[in-house]
């Protein structure tokens, strides 16, 4: 086990996201994003082969997700979100774990983020990713530019 699966708390476990559970996706979607995603964009994500969709189950019940293409050389987090009711409470950083667990902690991962989502950078960061750049009006519902990161290196959380 990395140091970060046994990080994990006991009370999240994720399993694979399926497709029966997209009523439960989407209420979750709705709730923590402006401009949440259709279900035909989930459908499409979790039919990729070579992606990974997997769901944070809590208390008996999907508390969050996260959806994860393959990419040539590497893995973009597409879209992670926790129930708010749920956050905090380890269900990111439970996801992430498993992400890095299944396509291998020597991969590169990139993905985007609302530059005013402190705490979901400052998470990204103790998983070793970095700003890199940004995307300017990223973000349809009120322009906002996202930050680009990237993990690339094995481990970079060790010594940080």
């Amino acid at each position: 086990m990395t140091e970060l699966q046994q990080s994990r708390p006991e009370s999240v476990t994720v399993r694979a996201l399926n497709l029966s559970d997209l009523p439960q996706v989407l209420a979750i979607e709705r709730r923590s994003f402006a401009t949440p995603w259709s279900v035909a964009m989930f459908v499409l994500e979790m039919s990729k082969p070579s992606g990974i969709s997997l769901a944070a189950i809590r208390h008996g019940r999907l508390a969050g997700y996260v959806i994860c293409s393959r990419y040539d050389n590497a893995f973009h987090i597409m879209d992670i979100a926790v129930d708010p009711g749920d956050r905090r409470s380890g269900v990111a950083s439970a996801l992430l774990a498993a992400i890095i667990a299944r396509a291998g902690d020597d991969a590169s991962y990139t993905l985007e983020v609302r530059l005013s989502n402190s705490g979901a950078i400052a998470l990204y960061e103790r998983y070793g990713f970095r700003g890199v750049g940004r995307r300017p009006r990223y973000y349809a519902d009120n322009g906002e530019d996202a930050m680009i990161m990237w993990r690339t290196t094995g481990r970079p959380w060790e010594g940080a």
